[in-house]
């Protein structure tokens, strides 16, 4: 059984996003010793984990509930999980798609940069009016 301490530097979660989770119900209450500090064991660092790496992929904690309750029912047919990441890649290719467009934005507007004083400055003057930008890219 680990601290939360331990628990976070086993997971590299820091401790008060540790304490977050279990706050939204993505991780049950772990027992506590009789000076009422949390324990984690392998099964809550797995979760742990398993938080981690969702989050790093850009499932958001609504998502990763539901996947974490597929998880907890693995009779169920993954289907939703499915759906789920299919769902979080639409959004990471919107995203992807929103990034170019604002490369390509700023590239021309570096590009139309030519040095002196602010007031001749292209890249002030675009952001000062959204009209001069060549794409929407927000």
């Amino acid at each position: 059984m680990h601290t939360i301490g331990a628990a976070a530097k086993r997971t590299g979660i820091k401790v008060p996003t540790i304490r977050y989770y279990e706050a939204e119900g993505l991780l049950p209450a772990p027992p506590r010793t009789q000076s009422g500090r949390r324990l984690y064991g392998p099964r809550e660092l797995r979760r742990l984990s398993f938080i981690r790496h969702a989050r790093q992929l850009g499932f958001e904690l609504d998502q990763i509930r539901a996947l974490l309750d597929l998880a907890d029912h693995p009779e169920r047919p993954c289907a939703s999980a499915d759906a789920i990441a299919r769902d979080n890649l639409a959004a990471v290719q919107a995203r992807l798609t929103q990034l170019r467009a604002l490369e390509k934005e700023l590239k021309r507007m570096v590009a139309a940069c030519h040095g002196g004083a602010a007031q001749d400055c292209r890249i002030i003057e675009v952001l000062s009016d959204h009209a001069l930008c060549e794409a929407d890219a927000h």
